[in-house]
């Protein structure tokens, strides 16, 4: 047992975010995103919803200051300027438990799977709300 990780993040998970790198990426899915086919590591985390991974996961990962936007989420398809609830929930959780708070970056659909592709890991979760998806660029712990 360890003190102060979140339960929900497995061993499995806790190595991928330790080994990632600066600038490395990691995607939060839905329940129907082709994880398994874009992603050469995927974690599966069947029984919870994105927001409560995406909570978890910013306790314990750093978001880089770097960039202009270090969380990204998928556009609505035919309604970019859409902001389905999940993704106010997202940006809520940023806002608050992020040790780096911004606001989210938007990607068209395919440019998100194009994106997820490249990222060092996918965490599938079991959301069924549509758009559930989130991309986190891993920062730095400054001294």
């Amino acid at each position: 047992m360890l003190r102060n990780i979140p339960p929900i993040l497995s061993p499995d998970l806790l190595h991928s975010l330790r080994a990632m790198g600066h600038g490395d990426d990691i995607v939060i899915a839905d329940a129907n995103f082709p994880a398994t086919a874009l992603g050469a590591r995927c974690h599966r985390l069947d029984g919870l919803t994105a927001t409560e991974v995406l909570e978890a996961i910013l306790r314990v990962l750093p978001l880089d200051i770097y960039v202009p936007n270090p969380a990204l989420v998928m556009e609505v398809v035919d309604d970019p300027d859409a902001v389905p609830p999940i993704v106010a929930e997202f940006q809520s959780l940023v806002t608050s438990t992020a040790d780096n708070p911004a606001e989210l970056g938007k990607l068209e659909r395919f440019a998100f799977y194009d994106r997820a592709k490249t990222a060092f890991a996918i965490i599938q979760t079991g959301e069924t709300r549509l758009y559930g998806n989130i991309i986190l660029k891993k920062g730095v712990i400054g001294t």
